[in-house]
Formats: structure tokens, sequence, C-alpha cells
């Protein structure tokens, strides 16, 4: 049972979800030239900062997790591991994660990992998420750093493809993040958490969701304008963002607003994993693009 409530402290479902964006952004780099260990490096490190983050926000949530049905049972709200040993495992797997960024991957990589560690503790965690409307835009930022981690791995550069995958996860995050508040609508309230479907209302929230759906599509679909993805990626992410808005949509004359809630946090998975597919397979190569254009231009002469 410890050992479980070791691991349950580093939230393996979220662990998961970040190393598969991880992923997906070192495939969009990496266009088929893989460095497996390059690519090992990433995922490791990027689990145990993520895992960091995670314990540290058990640790500061451990009062409000108490009042939410979802998280009351959390080790560290009923004691089931102290204070000092999470504290430690944090600081271990901390130290881990950007040893292996630092030592395997590139300096992009370790700022990146830094930012993220840092606004989801320091800002998101700390700052604003009892205090602040605005918690979800700031977490956002985090929850878009391990795309990049896995992009600028390759790179060594922070260039438009880099800036265009964290605008891209930033938008998509908010809308995912408004699912859940509704699906959990009684929780976020018991617990005083002031998301924007609690404060404002679902159906603000709704018009929100609008914005930040269209602001992701537009953002994906900036991949395919650049030259990074091609059609299959652009037709699949425009269908589905209209599918997404279709659904925030139908809200409007659901009468269980948390089943409702449940599918657009469903879907809003679905997004963000089919993204990441795509964009790992569904690469332009300029490099082969290039030699195909001088080869059938030699062949025409």
């Amino acid at each position: 049972m410890m050992f479980k409530d070791y691991v349950s402290l580093t939230k393996p479902g979220i662990i998961f979800g970040n190393l598969i964006a991880a992923a997906s952004g070192f495939f969009l780099a990496a266009k088929g030239n893989i460095d497996w260990s390059v690519l090992l490096a990433v995922l490791v490190g990027t689990s145990c900062i993520v895992a960091t983050g995670c314990i540290i926000n058990n640790y500061v949530d451990r009062d409000i997790d108490l009042k939410m049905a979802r998280t009351k049972d959390r080790a560290l709200a009923q004691g089931r591991v102290s204070v000092a040993s999470a504290f430690l495992l944090a600081l271990v797997l901390g130290v881990i994660g950007f040893a292996l960024l630092h030592y395997y991957t590139t300096v992009y990589a370790v700022l990146f990992g830094a930012i993220g560690l840092l606004v989801y503790v320091g800002l998101y965690t700390l700052k604003f998420k009892r205090n602040s409307v605005y918690g979800t835009l700031v977490g956002s930022l985090s929850g878009a750093c391990p795309p990049v981690m896995g992009y600028v791995s390759v790179t060594n550069g922070f260039d438009a493809g880099a800036a265009i995958l964290l605008l891209t996860f930033c938008f998509w995050q908010i809308p995912h993040s408004y699912a859940i508040a509704i699906c959990r609508f009684d929780d976020y309230k018991a617990a005083g958490i002031p998301v924007l479907p609690v404060k404002y209302g679902i159906q603000t929230a709704r018009l929100h969701m609008y914005v930040y759906i269209f602001g992701f599509a537009v953002s994906a679909l900036l991949l395919v304008q650049q030259g990074y993805v091609g059609n299959v990626y652009a037709l699949v992410i425009s269908l589905m963002s209209l599918y997404w808005i279709y659904l925030v949509k139908a809200g409007y004359s659901v009468e269980n607003e948390k089943a409702w809630g449940r599918k657009l946090f469903v879907f809003s998975i679905l997004m963000v994993m089919v993204f990441s597919v795509l964009i790992s397979v569904d690469y332009v190569d300029h490099g082969q693009m290039a030699s195909a254009f001088i080869s059938h231009s030699l062949m025409a002469t």
C-alpha cells in the first residue's frame, strides 16, 4: 500500500499525458531521424520533472483535497505519506530529471523544464489556483512545456515550430480544464477554487470555450502554413476542431451539464491524442522534398 501511495503522489495519468506530448514534439522536430537515447532521456527526464511538480502540488493542496470527493483519499491529505518523505521523493526525482536533460539533451530543454515546473508550482499552485479565475490561463503555460521540451531537444533552438507547439497546447489546455471543472462542478465549489465555470457560470465558460477552441484550431493549422506537417493533419484537425465547437454548442440544450462536461473532457483528450499522433507521423521533411525536386528537375532536363 505504501508503494502505491508514493506512486499516486506523482499522478501517473498526468505523467502519461505529458509523455505523449513530449514525444510528439520530439518526433515532429526529428522528422524520422530519431536518436533513441535522446528520446529516452527526454521521456524519463520529463516524467521526473512532471512528477516533482505533482508531488509538491499534492502537498500544497492537501487541505482542499479533503473537501473534494475526487481527491479526499489522496495519500498526503490522509497522512499515509509524511511530508518529509514526499519532499525527499520530489527532490530526488527533480534532480534526476534535470540531470538527464542537461547531460543528454539541450539547454533549451532544461530551460523549458524549469519554466514548466516554476509556473506550475510557483504561479499556478501557490498563487493563482485558489485566488484567481485566471489560474487556468497561468497553468496552461506549464502544461504546454513538455511538447516544447521534446521539440527543442532535437533542434537545440526555439523556432517557429516550438512557438506554435507552445501556443497550441496553451489553447487546448483551457477548454480541457473548463470541461473538468464543469463535470466536477460540486467538488470545485466545495473547495472554493475560483475556476471560471464556478465563479462566472457555465454559460460564460461556454463562450470562452469557443474562443480558445478557435485559437487552438488556428494555431494548430499554422503548422501546415509553416510547412511542418501535411494535408492529412490539416483535414483531420480541421474536422475535429469543428466537431469540438459543435459539442460546446450542443451544451445549450442539455439537461445534464455534468455529463456534457464529461463528454467535452473525453473529446479534448481524444483531440490532443490525435494531434500528437499526427504531428509525429504526418511531418514534412524539407530535405527529402528538396532532393525529390532536384531529381525531378534533372530528369526533366
